[in-house]
């Protein structure tokens, strides 16, 4: 499989409680566990956060080159991306996703196969795909 694109990055601290930075020192962030998890919250960000983050920028990205080669004009378009942390039966932790994509000015019907036809090829949606729960919403 060629590649075609690589990145690192560095945790360093406390785990959720600590210092992720990219190896470009790009990305150089400060975290806090959330305060609905018995942690300081405040300013900082989390994993899940940037976990969201990077779903919705990739999905949405994802939509646009798929509209593009289908010929569909894309105007003032989101996604927005909601990620939970939930505690598994069998012990330990697990995630799940609900992706919202807003294409305003299409027809339901097509807004919705734009949809589905990128959650077969976003990399974040084949990374989950079979591990986590992802719920797509489509709004027009």
């Amino acid at each position: 499989m060629p590649m075609l694109y690589t990145t690192e990055a560095l945790s360093t601290g406390d785990g959720r409680n600590g210092e992720v930075r990219s190896v470009d020192g790009v990305l150089d962030e400060l975290l806090a566990v959330p305060k609905e998890m018995g942690g300081p919250g405040g300013d900082r960000t989390n994993p899940e956060q940037l976990f969201a983050a990077g779903y919705a920028a990739c999905f949405h990205n994802g939509l646009r080159v798929i509209a593009g080669e289908q010929g569909v004009q894309l105007a003032d378009s989101t996604v927005q991306s909601k990620v939970s942390l939930l505690t598994r039966d069998a012990g330990g932790f697990t995630l799940a996703v609900t992706l919202t994509a807003h294409l305003p000015g299409l027809e339901r019907s097509a807004a919705e196969r734009l949809v589905k036809a990128t959650h077969e090829v976003c990399p974040y949606s084949n990374a989950t795909r079979g591990n986590i729960e992802v719920i797509l919403n489509t709004t027009v």
